[in-house]
Parts: C-alpha cells; sequence; structure tokens
C-alpha cells in the first residue's frame, strides 16, 4: 500500500514495489492533472478532466415579469471518459488513505486470520463507500422530488438533461466502480476471492453505466439508494461479526431488508418498463435525442434487471442454508457429547463387582458365614 514504512525498498518497477507504491504514483499522475490549471495552453484540457462537462442553461418559460434564474443542466458526452478516469485516480488514492490509516490500525488491535482479514478490509472499503453514496443519494432524492411523484421515473422520456449532483454522483458511481478493478491487483486479493469480486464489481458497472448511457438515471437512483442501505448493513455487521463473534443481530435484520429490498426493485422496475414507459407519447429509437424508449430495449433493461434479482436470491438462499446446516451441524454435535457426570461408573455397570469378584448384598463376608455352618 502507498503511505506505508517500509523496511526493505523492492527493486524499482518491480510488482511489490508497484503494490507498495501505487498510491504515491497514483498521486503524481492526479498532480500533473491540477497542475494543468496553472498553464493557460493546458488549461482547456486538464478542466475536461476535473469538472463536469456538458453544460447546458435552461431559461423557465413564464410571462411573468419577475422571471426565475435559469437552470444549469448538464447532459452526457464522450468528454465524460476524460472525468470519469480523474475520479478513478481521486478513489484509489482515498481507498490508500482508508485503508493505511483506519483499517490497519483496527487490524493490528483486533489480531484476524488472514481470511478475516481480507473479509475486514473488503467491508471496511464497501461500508464507507455504501455509507457516503447512501447519505448522498438520499439528498438528490429529497431535493428532486423523484419518491413523492412516482410518475417522475418515466414522464417526459427521454431525460437527457440532469441536475449537477446527479451527473457528478453517476461519475463518481462509475469511477469507483472501475477503480475496484486495479484494486484487486493493488490489495493482493485471494485467488479465489476474485471471481466473487469480479461478479459485483462488473454488475455495478453494467447497470450504473447503463441507468447513465439510456438516459434512465432516475430509475437508477431510486433503485440504488435502498440497495446500498442493505449492502451497508450487511458489511456493518460484518465488521462487527469480526469484533465480537456473538454480536449477529445485524445478520438478521439485512435478511429481512434484502428480500424486501428484492422485491421493491422487481416492482419499480415492471412498473416502469411495463407500463410508464411503454405508455408515453414519446415512443422510438433515436441515438441523437438519446431516446431509447422502445419494445427490445425496454424488454432488455427489465430481463437484465429479473435475472439479477434472481441471481442475487439464489445466493442468498445458499448463504442461508449453509448457515443453517452449519448451526444444526454444532447443535447436533453438542448433544452427541455426553458430560463426564452422566457416564455410568464402572463400580454400577458390573452390578456391585470389585475387581471381577462378585460383591453380595448384605454386608456378611464368606469366612463368616462358614464359621457359623461348623
Amino acid at each position: 500500500m502507498g503511505f506505508r514504512k517500509k523496511n526493505k525498498s523492492p527493486p524499482v518497477l518491480s510488482h511489490e514495489f508497484v503494490i507498495q507504491n501505487h498510491a504515491d504514483m497514483v498521486s503524481c499522475v492526479a498532480m500533473v492533472v491540477l497542475l494543468g490549471l496553472m498553464f493557460e495552453v493546458t488549461a482547456k484540457f486538464a478542466i475536461m478532466f476535473i469538472t463536469v462537462q456538458y453544460n447546458v442553461t435552461q431559461s423557465p418559460d413564464t410571462d411573468a415579469e419577475d422571471k426565475p434564474e435559469p437552470v444549469n443542466l448538464y447532459k452526457y458526452g464522450a468528454k465524460d471518459i476524460a472525468t470519469v478516469f480523474f475520479y478513478l485516480l481521486i478513489a484509489i488514492i482515498l481507498h490508500a488513505l482508508i485503508q493505511e490509516y483506519v483499517l490497519d490500525k483496527i487490524n493490528r488491535r483486533l489480531h484476524l486470520s488472514k481470511t478475516k482479514h481480507s473479509k475486514f478490509n473488503e467491508s471496511g472499503q464497501l461500508a464507507s463507500f455504501y455509507l457516503f453514496s447512501f447519505v448522498w443519494g438520499v439528498s438528490i432524492l429529497t431535493n428532486e422530488e423523484f419518491v413523492t411523484n412516482p410518475t417522475f421515473l418515466w414522464e417526459g422520456y427521454p431525460h437527457i438533461h440532469m441536475a449537477f449532483q446527479v451527473k457528478f454522483f453517476y461519475i463518481c458511481q462509475i469511477a469507483y466502480w472501475f477503480h475496484a478493478l486495479p484494486e484487486l491487483y493493488f490489495q493482493k486479493v485471494r485467488k479465489e476471492d476474485i471471481p466473487r469480486q469480479l461478479y459485483y464489481i462488473c454488475l455495478y458497472i453494467f447497470h450504473i453505466t447503463g441507468a447513465y448511457v439510456l438516459n434512465l438515471h432516475r430509475l437508477g437512483l431510486v433503485l440504488l439508494v435502498p440497495h446500498y442501505l442493505v449492502e451497508l448493513l450487511f458489511h456493518a455487521s460484518r465488521l462487527f461479526y469480526f469484533s465480537d463473534e456473538n454480536k449477529q443481530k445485524g445478520f438478521t435484520l439485512w435478511a429481512l431488508l434484502f428480500v424486501i429490498t428484492r422485491l421493491l426493485t422487481l416492482t419499480v422496475s415492471v412498473l416502469t418498463f411495463g407500463f410508464g414507459l411503454s405508455r408515453t407519447d414519446n415512443q422510438g429509437f433515436s441515438l441523437a435525442d438519446g431516446n431509447f424508449n422502445v419494445l427490445t430495449v425496454r424488454m432488455t433493461c427489465l430481463s437484465a434487471i429479473c435475472l439479477t434479482q434472481a441471481w442475487m436470491m439464489w445466493k442468498f438462499i445458499n448463504f442461508q442454508l449453509k448457515k443453517w446446516r452449519e448451526q444444526s451441524q454444532i447443535q447436533a454435535s453438542k448433544k452427541k457429547t455426553v458430560s463426564p457426570k452422566s457416564r455410568p461408573s464402572k463400580k454400577d455397570s458390573r452390578g456391585g463387582s470389585v475387581n471381577g469378584v462378585m460383591k453380595p448384598d448384605d454386608k456378611t463376608s464368606p469366612r463368616a458365614r462358614k464359621s457359623k455352618a461348623s
């Protein structure tokens, strides 16, 4: 990791050197982009990386004397790739800072195993991101009034114009999930964990980028916020579990909200693609106008969402069944083990014999009986 004190410096440009100093290298690249703002020749190129592009100013159509101020809205375009790249660099730097100054210090106190250490780092990074994105998304939904008017999801489609907060939110989301790909190398993720992480990283990139390009950013934002809340609860519960294995109540709440969120996602998606967009007046396909309201695109989007939700539910059911089997095995092993106090003694098991010789019930010895008979 970057920002660490190293006892031995590996060879320059070796794999270990890049892994240890990747945050410093990325910081230098970001600094070069920022320095470009200082010179007039390079300023117009540096701005393309730092600021949000494709600004559109709209004046409200009102005949009143006191006209409101013009509204600044944004569209998407090819220059957004440069902006995503710059904030991808920022995400790598922030990732290294959280790892070095927060997670590594906690790991030293907990003394976790290698497997738990890797999962703790993953949950710590994702919990921080989900918390930030959830708070940011809720503030956008509150300001844009997406929740109070459900028809706002499809009325006026295509929604080619976005507010600054909405566009910047999507730029940061795409940049973060693209940054997670090189982090698999920088963090030395175990080979058995790479496929699992690649699955959800690619799913995030596919769905968020698709909502951004197809002008479905309103629907995407409404679906992302509750999903991030559920994921935040899961990773926070896992962090508490690693600190104390008795703290498992958070997983029960997560399981309940997980199922509710999947049903909510399916309901909103079917309502938007099956009823809302299919009944709007603006039907057709046009790349220039950003209109993708045709049956093929609607069914493809709805199928992608349904398949993703089904896959997530399948993984969830398997996880719960595996957990239930482990608990049942533990309880069965506890019942089979008999405590030492409940085991029969050697004396009782042989019917009152001592060293193989039967002991009579009365306390008279054989010698005493023989003397009386004589």
